[in-house]
């Protein structure tokens, strides 16, 4: 047999090959029945909650860790956890930058689940033999010694190699699984639309591991054997990815880095500041064709808005001399592609600014609702139940409500609207979301308010409340009912109006959303108590919450996610134009070649 027929037989034919461009660990073309399909996808959703175990494992608890541990405040305590899920997100954005240019999904995943396993042992090891001073300290009712500077060094140190770890891995697991299925197969296609729903359970049932049992004896004070378990459980997730190595399907990186071309249409508009812009696009250099050959996505039609970046897309006299021979320097000269690029994502700022102040108030079912239960009623006859499992409600909550819409919502908008069938667009989803959102923030206003009435009428300002910790439910109820509506509009406005060149700058955009309303959380809680503590006060958020006025801190939330709204609904309506007019130019892009 010949060369050709042996690489056929050991290989298998062009038609055993997947016919999305992927490949297999040694760089050949994958093949369908030895690489990918569900028992690598299958393998990657284990690894995925059993990582959202050894993660969340730290998360819920990293409040009541700060006041029982290391004796902040339940400002300070506060402050710690906004940035640190801020860093969270932030890092996502390194891990998809990496991912996508330089590093493959593969590698960026193996690296970043290492990190975490080193910070999550980092982190155990501190906390046994340095942290937990006296011995039994930690526990309900007993604070710890003060710690040293390189005590509290190593702590920040370890939870933000963790937060370093799982932002970077989660960012491209994700798109690995998904990796797995072809899209060019229909029966793949499908199942890679299953995975990403199986992959939302798969961190809902590690979650849920971590907020009710895990929660439960560190809130009893065993914080080592939290935190052995989430190494342990990091660290199984770990291995078993590494067990389908020979298996998973690849894609080479891209190698392109979306920053440089963002920053090239911006120097090369400077540069020519003192050039008249043309009175239509006509002028302005472009790739011809269906594709352009400067980023190997589709391209776009000249817009008229933000004209002035126009100028980046004239051709002078310097250009032509610079180009001989070659493909412009981009620096100098932009496609009328790029250029619109920038203009898309120019567009999509006030829509993600407004998202940003969504999660102002997400952040805070994972630091101040746990610190308002820990001062409710949390026992059931001689049960103790951990602050921090309340959040189970909102996992609960999520799921329903995402089947809810699909089940219901979406059938009866389609019924309703038969002659012409219309469902809610991913805009007017993403402002239920911040509707509901404010909602829920006046719901655990009007609770503290009932918690404190409770504890005043104890009469002694230092007993926790015996308003029930259940009362809590409703707000964590809403506030996971609009995640349902707004982080799964979000995802997938941001993806389907970041144009093909910058995709990775676009969800990153999404991303980074929920880190700056961590930080944004921060900074107006540490405003607020600035203003609220002058001439002697103990100020909105104290120590002891009998002593404040957390409700208040609630309602200023719920105020500001209204104006939120207010202003989402303006960008909402102008966005629309545009968006308009953007799929009329597709359609006529692709309707040009035919004529």
């Amino acid at each position: 047999m010949d060369e050709t027929g042996e690489r056929k037989e050991g290989r298998g034919g062009d038609d055993d090959c997947t016919k999305d461009g992927s490949i297999d660990w040694l760089g050949r073309p994958s093949l369908k029945k030895k690489s990918g399909g569900w028992e690598s996808g299958v393998l990657l959703l284990v690894n995925h909650g059993l990582s959202s175990l050894a993660f969340v494992g730290l998360e819920v608890n990293l409040v009541l860790f700060s006041t029982r541990v290391l004796k902040q405040t339940n400002a300070d305590a506060a402050n710690t956890f906004s940035r640190w899920m801020g860093s969270v997100q932030l890092f996502s954005l390194v891990g998809a930058f990496l991912s996508d240019s330089y590093w493959g999904r593969y590698m960026t995943c193996a690296v970043f689940q290492f990190v975490v396993i080193l910070g999550l042992v980092m982190l155990s090891l501190i906390t046994h033999f340095s942290l937990l001073t006296p011995h039994g300290c930690g526990k309900i009712g007993f604070l710890c010694d003060s710690h040293s500077l390189g005590e509290l060094v190593m702590f920040y140190l370890s939870i933000y190699l963790i937060a370093l770890g799982n932002g970077g891995n989660e960012a491209a697991l994700a798109a690995f699984g998904a990796d797995q299925f072809d899209e060019e197969d229909e029966e793949e296609k499908k199942s890679s639309v299953s995975f990403f729903s199986y992959f939302y359970v798969a961190v809902n049932l590690g979650s849920m591991f971590s907020e009710t049992v895990l929660a439960y004896f560190q809130n009893l004070g065993h914080w080592v054997l939290g935190f052995w378990v989430s190494t342990g459980s990091a660290l199984i997730a770990f291995v078993l990815f590494l067990s389908g190595t020979a298996r998973y399907r690849h894609f080479k990186p891209s190698g392109r880095n979306p920053v440089s071309r963002f920053s090239q249409v911006i120097v090369a508009s400077f540069k020519k500041t003192k050039l008249e812009v043309p009175s239509n696009g006509e002028t302005l250099y472009e790739v011809r064709g269906n594709t352009s050959s400067a980023n190997g996505g589709r391209r776009i039609f000249h817009t008229e808005d933000f004209k002035f970046l126009d100028r980046a897309a004239i051709v002078t006299p310097e250009d032509i001399m610079l180009s001989k021979n070659q493909l412009p320097n981009p620096w100098h000269l932009c496609t009328v592609t790029q250029v619109e690029e920038v203009k898309c994502l120019l567009r999509l700022i006030p829509i993600w600014l407004c998202t940003v102040f969504y999660s102002l108030v997400y952040v805070q079912m994972s630091s101040l609702f746990i610190e308002q239960g820990a001062s409710m009623k949390t026992t059931i006859g001689t049960f103790r139940i951990p602050p921090a499992s309340m959040s189970v409600f909102d996992i609960v909550s999520i799921s329903t409500f995402i089947i809810f819409y699909h089940k219901f919502i979406v059938p009866c908008c389609i019924k309703i609207t038969k002659s012409k069938p219309k469902i809610p667009s991913e805009l007017q989803r993403m402002g239920i979301g911040l509707f509901m959102a404010a909602v829920a923030m006046v719901f655990a206003s009007i609770i503290e308010q009932q918690r404190l009435k409770y504890a005043n009428e104890s009469g002694n300002g230092n007993e926790l409340s015996s308003l029930s910790i259940f009362w809590q439910i409703p707000q964590y109820i809403l506030i996971g009912a609009s995640e349902a509506f707004m982080y799964v509009a979000q995802m997938q406005f941001f993806s389907e109006q970041t144009p093909d060149g910058l995709k990775s700058l676009g969800i990153a955009l999404c991303m980074t959303s929920t880190s700056l309303g961590s930080y944004l959380c921060s900074f107006l809680l540490t405003a607020v108590m600035a203003i609220t503590t002058k001439n002697g006060k103990p100020g909105w958020v104290p120590p002891n919450l009998n002593d404040g006025h957390l409700d208040r801190f609630f309602i200023l939330t719920a105020a500001l996610t209204v104006v939120n709204l207010v202003v989402y609904v303006l960008c909402a309506k102008r966005f629309k134009s545009i968006l308009m007019e953007k799929r009329d130019a597709d359609k006529e892009m692709e309707e040009g070649p035919q004529r």
